[in-house]
C-alpha cells in the first residue's frame, strides 16, 4: 500500500469514528474477523487436506504425487499455527513483587479500584524513561490475557509521586471495562498480524506466497484502520489521569516528561559518553541520572525545548499524539511546570539502590565493547590534536579542524580562538564559520545571525545548512522577523535545488566516472578503517573521491564495500546501517560491489582502502 493510500484510509477511519463510534467498532471487529475467517479457512482446508492424504496413506492407497500436496498442506497449517498461537515476549527489566516496593503496588491497587479495572500479573522495572502496559495472551487470540506493566527507573527518577502516579493511571486507562477490552483485543490482533507479516519476510514457496500476499493486503489496511481507534485510546487514557489526579497534574506531567527526555538526548548522554575520553572501562549512568533528574532543568533550554515539542504535528509514524494535542485534549495551556521536588523514586522503598546498582552494572556489560571502541576512537583525536598543536604554522584548514576536533571531544569545549584564527586567514571558509556559530551562545541572537548570513554569502556548498539553521532559528524565537523568515526560506528554496543537483550528480550513471583516488589524510582514513572494522561481514573497501560540478570546493566520496557473505537485502540493510557512522569530511554515496557489474570494476581502481585479512 502507498503511503498516501494509508493516510487517506486512516483519515477516513477518523471520520467514521466521530460520527458513529459504535458504528466504527463493529467494522473494525468485523475486518478484524475478517483475518482469522481467513486463517481458520486455511487452517480446515489444511486440515482437511492432511486428512484425506492421511486416510489414503491409511487405506494403502498413498502416491508419491501425494508429496507435493502434503508439504504445502503442512505449510499452510504452520502457517495458521503461527497467526492464531502467536507470542508477545515480556519487556526485558527486574520483576519487582509487592514485599519489593509495598508503596508502589498500594497506589497501584488503588488505582485500580478508581479505575475499575482488571489486575496486574506482573510489574517490570526497566531502565527507560517510560511506562508502558501490555497484554501478553495466554492461548493466542483465544484469550487468557495478563496484564503486565513496565515503569522507567529514570521516570521515578524525573517525577514526583503525583505525576508519577498520573502516568500509571493513563497506562491503567488503556484496560478500562469493555472499551479497554475491545482495544486491547484489536492491540494483540495487530500485534499478531505484525509478527507474522514480518516472520513471512524472505520465505519462498507457493504457500509462502500465499499467505504474503493475503498479508501484503490485509496488514496495512488493518492498521489503517485501527489507526484512530488506538489514538483515541491516548486521548481517553490521557483523561482517565486527569480525572484522578486532576488535569493540572496530567499536564504537568506529560510536559515534565517531554521536556526531561530531551534533556537526557542532548545533553545528559552526550556527557556521560564524553568520560570515555579519561576512562578506559565504561561507567554506569543511572547513580548519576538520580542527581541530575532531580535537579530543575536550566531554564533556557526548557523554554526551547518546549518551544520545539509544541511545534511538532501528529504523524501517522506513531498513534501517540504529540504533546501540544495532548495538553489540548486536556484542556490545559501549554507552559512550563514547577519542577518535580521529591522525586518519586522512594516508592521503591530501601532496595532503591539495589536496582539504580543493578541496571549500572547491566548497562557496563551491554556497552563495553562500545564504550572501549568509543575510548579508542577519542584517544585518536586527543592525539591528533596534540599533533596539530605541535605543528608550527598552521593553514586555515588546520586550525578549523582543531576547533572541530576539541569540540567532538567535548561539546561545549572553547574552541572559538580556533576558528577566529582560521577566518583571520581565510575570511571566507566556510567550514570555520560553521564552528563560529557553533560557539556563539543561544542568547546572543544576532551575531548569531550575522555569522549565517556570512556562511550564505562566503560559501555555495554551506547554503543550505545556513538557511535550515536560520529557520528554525527564526521559528524558535517567538518575537521572529516575519520578513527575514521569509527571505531565509526563499534562500532554502534555492538551496534545495542545487543539493539536489548536486546529489544526482554524485549518483548519476556511470558511478564511477570522474572519481580519482581518495584524498584522506592519515587521521580522516585511520577513523574510516576502524568503523568498517566494526562490521564483521565488510571484507574489502574502496574509497573513491568524486567531482561534484555543482560545488567544485566540496569534497564528495563513493565508498564500495565488499561484502560477500550477504544478498541483496542484507547488503542494503547493512549500507543503510553503516552509513550513519561514517565520519568523512564530506557526502558519500555508499554502494557494494555486487550492486551492478560496473561497480566490479572498482577492483581496478586501485587496491582496496580497507581489507579486513590485513587489517589489524
Amino acid at each position: 500500500m502507498q503511503h498516501a493510500d494509508f493516510v487517506h484510509l486512516v483519515r477516513m477511519s477518523e471520520h467514521a469514528s466521530a460520527q458513529d463510534a459504535a458504528a466504527y467498532r463493529r467494522g473494525l471487529a468485523a475486518f478484524a474477523g475478517l483475518g482469522y475467517a481467513w486463517v481458520l479457512g486455511c487452517f480446515v482446508l489444511a486440515g482437511g487436506l492432511l486428512g484425506l492424504i492421511a486416510h489414503s496413506a491409511l487405506q494403502g492407497h498413498f502416491r508419491a504425487v501425494y508429496a507435493v500436496p502434503l508439504v504445502a498442506a503442512a505449510g499452510l497449517l504452520w502457517s495458521c499455527a503461527r497467526a492464531l498461537w502467536f507470542h508477545l515476549a515480556a519487556p526485558a527489566g527486574i520483576r519487582l513483587r509487592p514485599q519489593d516496593a509495598p508503596a508502589l503496588f498500594e497506589a497501584l491497587e488503588r488505582i485500580r479500584r478508581k479505575v475499575k479495572g482488571p489486575p496486574i500479573h506482573e510489574v517490570m522495572l526497566t531502565g527507560e524513561l517510560n511506562a508502558s502496559i501490555a497484554q501478553r495472551p495466554r492461548w493466542g487470540v483465544f484469550g487468557g490475557a495478563r496484564n503486565h506493566l513496565a515503569i522507567g527507573l529514570p521516570l521515578l527518577m524525573a517525577l514526583d509521586r503525583q505525576r508519577l502516579l498520573a502516568v500509571l493511571a493513563h497506562e491503567y486507562g488503556h484496560l478500562r471495562r469493555d472499551h479497554g477490552r475491545f482495544g486491547a483485543w484489536i492491540y494483540r490482533t495487530r500485534a499478531s498480524w505484525s509478527r507474522l507479516y514480518e516472520s513471512m519476510e524472505g520465505e519462498s514457496g507457493p504457500v509462502a506466497a500465499l499467505t504474503h500476499g493475503f498479508l501484503a493486503w490485509y496488514f496495512p489496511r488493518f492498521v489503517a484502520r485501527t489507526f484512530a481507534l488506538a489514538r483515541q485510546d491516548e486521548y481517553e487514557a490521557d483523561r482517565i489521569a486527569a480525572r484522578l489526579v486532576g488535569s493540572e497534574v496530567a499536564a504537568a506531567a506529560l510536559t515534565e516528561i517531554a521536556l526531561k527526555a530531551d534533556w537526557l538526548q542532548q545533553h545528559f548522554w552526550p556527557s556521560h559518553w564524553a568520560q570515555a575520553v579519561d576512562q578506559e572501562l565504561p561507567v554506569g549512568p543511572y547513580a548519576r541520572m538520580r542527581k541530575l533528574l532531580a535537579l530543575p532543568l536550566p531554564d533556557a533550554f526548557a523554554r526551547r525545548s518546549l518551544r520545539q515539542a509544541l511545534r511538532r504535528l501528529s504523524g501517522f509514524d506513531d498513534t501517540h499524539p504529540v504533546l501540544r494535542d495532548r495538553l489540548d485534549g486536556l484542556g490545559v495551556a501549554p507552559k512550563l511546570p514547577a519542577w518535580s521536588g521529591r522525586a518519586a523514586l522512594e516508592l521503591l522503598g530501601r532496595k532503591a539502590h539495589r536496582w539504580i546498582a543493578h541496571f549500572d552494572h547491566q548497562w557496563r556489560g551491554e556497552n563495553a565493547i562500545a564504550w572501549k571502541q568509543y575510548h579508542a576512537a577519542l584517544a585518536r583525536i586527543r592525539g591528533r590534536i596534540e599533533h596539530l598543536r605541535g605543528r608550527g604554522e598552521k593553514n586555515a584548514d588546520e586550525w578549523t579542524e582543531l576547533g572541530d576536533l576539541e569540540r567532538r571531544l567535548q561539546v561545549d569545549a572553547p574552541a572559538r580562538p580556533y576558528y577566529d584564527r582560521a577566518l583571520a586567514l581565510a575570511p571566507h571558509h566556510g567550514q570555520a564559520l560553521q564552528g563560529l556559530y557553533a560557539c556563539l551562545p543561544a542568547e546572543h541572537v544576532q551575531q548569531r545571525m550575522a555569522c549565517l548570513e556570512r556562511l550564505h554569502e562566503a560559501s555555495p556548498q554551506h547554503r543550505w545548512w545556513a538557511a535550515q539553521t536560520a529557520i528554525a532559528a527564526l521559528e524558535e524565537d517567538p518575537a521572529h522577523d516575519g520578513e527575514a523568515l521569509a527571505w531565509w526560506r526563499a534562500r532554502l528554496q534555492h538551496a534545495e535545488a542545487a543539493e539536489a543537483r548536486a546529489w544526482s550528480e554524485l549518483t548519476q550513471q556511470p558511478v564511477l566516472a570522474r572519481t580519482s583516488p581518495s584524498d584522506l589524510n592519515e587521521f580522516e582514513r585511520w577513523e574510516l578503517e576502524s568503523e568498517l572494522a566494526r562490521w564483521p561481514d565488510v571484507r574489502c573497501a574502496w574509497l573513491l573521491r568524486k567531482e561534484v560540478r555543482e560545488f567544485p570546493a566540496r569534497r564528495c566520496y563513493l565508498l564500495v564495500v565488499d561484502v560477500p557473505r550477504l544478498d541483496a537485502q542484507q547488503a542494503i540493510a547493512l549500507c543503510a546501517a553503516l552509513e550513519p557512522g561514517l565520519w568523512l569530511p564530506g557526502p558519500v554515496l555508499l554502494l557494494w560491489s555486487g550492486q551492478s557489474p560496473e561497480l566490479g570494476e572498482v577492483r581496478g581502481k586501485g587496491r582496496p582502502l580497507y581489507d579486513a585479512r590485513v587489517a589489524v
